[in-house]
């Protein structure tokens, strides 16, 4: 079950994005597969995508794609297959199922995106594509964000899917994004398939620089099992549909929005991961700079061991001083390290706290949430990140992915 997470009842519109998903059957039955996604002309796109040298051959198609037209009509998704470790024929798998969208839409194939996930090293069949995107091109409806929430799905057990509305220059301006991922999850960029769209107008390089905020502080800050994905993609859209156009001078209020909705749906990726029990924020303050922060909070969250105590709810501290001390840093000063687990201090200037008590431990790792602070008092920067705990269910869910 995922920790403190609920599927979203439902989505708010984004006025000139459309949406449908179809079962195609192409690895799994009785469920929708096959997402299709619609945007009005003279909306904008924006992309961030994995930078495992493996990538599948979506995700080079979609970056070829993008480079080429930054006003893309559709976007075309299945689920189950990640078309990745396929050669010159997933390639061209890949950009035949473009055409087939784009024969029927009638757009140029460039204008369609393609995404894939699920099993590796598997060849995507075509033909569920031409069977289907009929159908999917005659249900896309603008109210449909969590049938593709649905859709989108592998091992996740919920839908994801976050929305907000803001105000500017008195024009109302929704957004609203899905996302999908459980396993595989680390940074560059977080293991996962994303798709925010907006109703505001915004030109196309200002969208990208949007995004690529957005996305260090949210999804390039989380992890479950370190291990980065073939296929992550994220994508930004802006319809043009709301009449209000973002620009550098009326961009914050816009920009903190889109970082909230990127930071709900990656805690929404942790709490869900495979197996987790627990959701764990791992903070590192008073850094020299911020990667000196991220390194130390990434080596805790990343070790097996401090995962495996997180399950067990076992307060043993000596296993965050050894992921600390391990952190490929220089010039870590551990006389000056401070530490808490929740809001209990476990070290005081590198010195453990007379004070401190097992049962006050034990208090913290009981609960579903922790927080792990460090203090490293060597400066002023500052990093969070979210993880999860290693669990039994993980292994079984890995083990078992392809049975």
């Amino acid at each position: 079950m995922p920790v403190n997470l609920q599927a979203p009842i439902s989505l708010p519109l984004v006025k000139g994005i459309s949406l449908s998903a179809v079962e195609a059957n192409i690895r799994y039955q009785g469920r929708n597969d096959l997402v299709l996604i619609k945007i009005a002309r003279g909306g904008t796109t924006a992309g961030v995508f994995t930078l495992n040298k493996f990538c599948a051959a979506p995700v080079t198609l979609c970056r070829a794609h993008l480079n080429t037209n930054q006003s893309p009509r559709y976007l075309l998704i299945n689920a189950g297959n990640a078309n990745a470790g396929t050669g010159e024929k997933g390639l061209k798998t890949a950009k035949q199922s473009c055409s087939i969208l784009a024969e029927l839409a009638q757009v140029e194939t460039e204008e369609v995106l393609p995404f894939s996930t699920g099993v590796i090293g598997e060849q995507l069949p075509l033909q569920p594509f031409a069977i289907n995107l009929p159908k999917a091109m005659e249900q896309l409806k603008e109210d449909n964000w969590l049938l593709a929430a649905k859709g989108i799905m592998t091992t996740d057990t919920v839908a994801k899917g976050v929305s907000q509305q803001i105000n500017i220059n008195g024009k109302t301006i929704t957004i609203t994004g899905i996302a999908k991922g459980s396993g595989m999850i680390e940074p560059n960029m977080a293991t996962l398939l994303a798709y925010i769209g907006c109703d505001a107008k915004v030109e196309a390089s200002l969208l990208q620089q949007i995004l690529n905020e957005a996305v260090a502080d949210s999804f390039n800050a989380i992890t479950i099992d370190a291990d980065t994905s073939t296929n992550d993609s994220l994508i930004l859209i802006a319809s043009a549909q709301a009449d209000v156009e973002i620009t550098s001078n009326n961009r914050e209020i816009f920009q903190q929005a889109i970082n909230a909705v990127c930071q709900q749906l990656a805690q929404a990726i942790v709490r869900d991961a495979e197996g987790a029990t627990k959701f764990v924020t791992i903070d590192v303050e008073s850094a020299p700079d911020k990667a000196y922060a991220r390194e130390i909070a990434y080596t805790i969250a990343r070790s097996p061991l401090v995962k495996t105590a997180l399950f067990a709810s076992d307060p043993n501290w000596g296993r965050l001083l050894m992921a600390i001390g391990r952190s490929q840093v220089d010039a870590l000063e551990v006389n000056k390290i401070s530490l808490w687990l929740g809001e209990t201090q476990l070290l005081e200037a590198g010195e453990p706290l007379a004070s401190y008590s097992e049962e006050q431990g034990q208090m913290e790792m009981d609960k579903e949430e922790i927080t792990i602070r460090v203090a490293l008092n060597k400066g002023n920067s500052h990093a969070r990140i979210w993880t999860s705990d290693l669990s039994h269910e993980y292994v079984r869910i890995n083990a078992e992915y392809r049975s």
